[in-house]
Parts: structure tokens; C-alpha cells; sequence
């Protein structure tokens, strides 16, 4: 497994994390394909394996998935460094720390590694929520702070709020076909020593190779990203099949050669979802070799020659959440 310091706090955190928003969603299968054994078990398999990092939310299942994770790590709360996130709602100063109460007692732990806020919000003072953390920090139910799906004007603006903390981390959606965050955030962030979390970092599941013209996922979630339309499918299926080609070089998965050019590229943490002991099997598995220099190269040649479709009408949208 390949490791990295969280910000410049000098924990050490696996670069192959576990991303636990499917835990308890009815719209990722829950209880229909999954369940809270799967999901337990497969927190404890990756755990095994050598992943130590796990990220979860309040808003993840209602709460459920905070419940699974902290049932996972009950006996290992030392070898894991957990994360959780706070909804935008929640960003008053008292929203807070009520926030905090209850997803400790959730996890059933005395203390949060990294707690983030999941979305900002306008609407409430980011310096009214940063106070708050900073207070967490002060009581030991944090040790550090992070946020999510923040811009680089965002990510300044919450830094400057602070007066004894640091932002040690920003969670945003990163992967080989996505890769916004490359413009201005990740420079930043490299340069502040500031730790980027990529959350679908496998996009959805579609850089597995699994989904192709033949096999459209019927899903809500994957139903509403525009990747699965079937034009940018039809595009990115020269990018599965060298995905196919590197990785029977190592013997890995196409979705391990994606994690494994992630981490390797750029020093991110990957946290791709799982719903099986045999998916986080295959994810961990992600993080024990090392592409060479010239794979990263003709990856990176073929990722940069990808045009995605990105039109996206509000009808459609309403159409296929009617539909399911």
C-alpha cells in the first residue's frame, strides 16, 4: 500500500481510502444487492489489506452509514484515521457542534481525525463555521480541519477565517476523465501542503470497465451523470480498452490501473466506494504496485485526448428521476 502525510500533520494515511456514501442509500442498491454485513466486512477487508483511511458523512444514509463504519473499526479505532463530513445546513456556529455531537455518537468514537464540511454555503458566515471548528479542535473532538467541494477562492477565504488552525485537506470529485481540479486547485494545494481527497475516483464505476453501449446502468444515481450518456460512453471506451491493456501487463483490474494512475500522478487520496469484502479487495489491491513512467505517459496522452459532452438538459434530468 502506498502512503502519504495528511497535510503537512505528518499522520499517515493509505492513498487508497474507502468512500462510504453507498452505505444505507437506497438509490446505491441498499438492501436490495447490499447490506450492513457486506458493507461491515468490507470496511474490515480493505482495513486488512493495509487501507486505514475511511471517509463517511452525516448525510450518508441518514446517518447509517456513520453507524456502519463506527460497528467496522470498533476494534480497530487505532489502526483507522476517520473522516467525516458536516452538511452545508449545518455550518452556524452552534449547527456545529451539535453536528459533531451526533456523528460522534454515531461512529461511537471520542474523537473525529478529520472533520470537514461537505458543501459551503452561502448563505451562513464560512467564518461563523470555521470558529466552530476551531473550538472543536480546542475540546479534542477533532484533531484537524478539511473541507469539500470547495473552489480555490472557497479553500482561501475558509483558511483566512482561521486563527490557530490550518485546512489540512479538500475533498473534490477527481479521475481520469474529470479532472477540473488540475487547473488551480491541486497547484495550490501542492504548494500549501494541502491534502486533495478525490472522491469518485473510479467515476462512478464507469473506468472499471464495467459499463459499456451493452450495459447502460439503470441506476438513479449514474442515470443523472452525463458520463453514461451513451455518446460520452461511446468516447470512452478507446480509454477502457488501454485501461484493459496496461493493466494485463501487471496483472490488475483497468479500474486499478485508474486508482493506481491517480495516486501515482499526482499525491492525492483516492476514495473509491465500496459495497463487498471483494470490491475493497480489488481497490486495496489498487495501491500495491507502481505503473512506470511510460504508462503514466501514454495514459495521460490518451486522458487529455478525451472530449466529454457535458450538455445536460433540465428535462432530461426530470425525465430519468420520474423514470428511475
Amino acid at each position: 500500500m502506498l502512503y502519504t502525510s495528511l497535510g503537512n500533520t505528518g499522520l499517515k494515511i493509505s492513498q487508497i481510502g474507502i468512500g462510504t456514501w453507498q452505505f444505507g442509500d437506497r438509490w446505491w442498491g441498499w438492501e436490495r444487492g447490499y447490506g450492513e454485513e457486506d458493507a461491515v466486512n468490507a470496511v474490515r477487508k480493505a482495513v486488512e489489506l493495509g487501507v486505514n483511511f475511511i471517509d463517511t458523512a452525516e448525510i450518508y444514509g441518514g446517518g447509517l452509514s456513520e453507524r456502519i463504519v463506527g460497528k467496522a473499526v470498533r476494534e480497530l479505532r487505532e489502526q483507522v484515521v476517520i473522516a467525516t463530513k458536516i452538511w452545508p445546513t449545518h455550518s452556524t456556529y452552534n449547527g456545529v457542534i451539535k453536528a459533531c455531537e451526533r456523528s460522534l455518537r454515531r461512529l461511537g468514537i471520542k474523537y473525529i481525525d478529520l472533520y470537514q464540511i461537505h458543501w459551503p454555503n452561502p448563505i451562513i458566515p464560512i467564518s461563523q463555521t470555521m470558529k466552530a471548528m476551531e473550538y472543536l479542535v480546542k475540546q479534542g473532538k477533532i484533531s484537524y480541519i478539511g473541507v469539500s467541494n470547495f473552489s480555490l477562492k472557497q479553500l482561501v477565504k475558509a483558511q483566512e477565517c482561521l486563527k490557530n488552525e490550518q485546512i489540512v485537506s479538500n475533498q473534490v470529485k477527481y479521475n481520469m476523465i474529470e479532472r477540473d481540479a488540475e487547473k488551480e486547485l491541486l497547484p495550490y494545494a501542492e504548494k500549501e501542503r494541502i491534502t486533495i481527497i478525490a472522491y469518485s475516483p473510479l467515476a462512478q464505476g464507469l473506468l472499471t470497465g464495467k459499463y459499456n453501449l451493452d450495459n447502460i446502468p439503470k441506476d438513479v444515481v449514474r442515470r443523472l451523470n452525463i458520463l453514461f450518456d451513451k455518446p460520452n460512453l461511446e468516447a470512452l471506451q478507446n480509454l477502457i480498452q488501454l485501461l484493459k491493456e496496461v493493466g494485463s501487463k501487471y496483472g490488475k483490474t483497468p479500474g486499478q490501473v485508474a486508482l493506481n494512475w491517480l495516486i501515482k500522478r499526482r499525491e492525492v487520496i483516492a476514495i473509491p466506494g465500496v459495497k463487498n469484502p471483494i470490491q475493497a479487495e480489488q481497490n486495496a489491491r489498487a495501491g500495491d504496485f507502481r505503473l512506470n513512467e511510460e504508462d503514466i505517459k501514454i495514459l495521460t496522452e490518451a486522458v487529455e485526448g478525451i472530449r466529454i459532452n457535458k450538455r445536460f438538459s433540465k428535462l432530461k434530468m426530470v425525465k430519468r428521476l420520474i423514470t428511475g
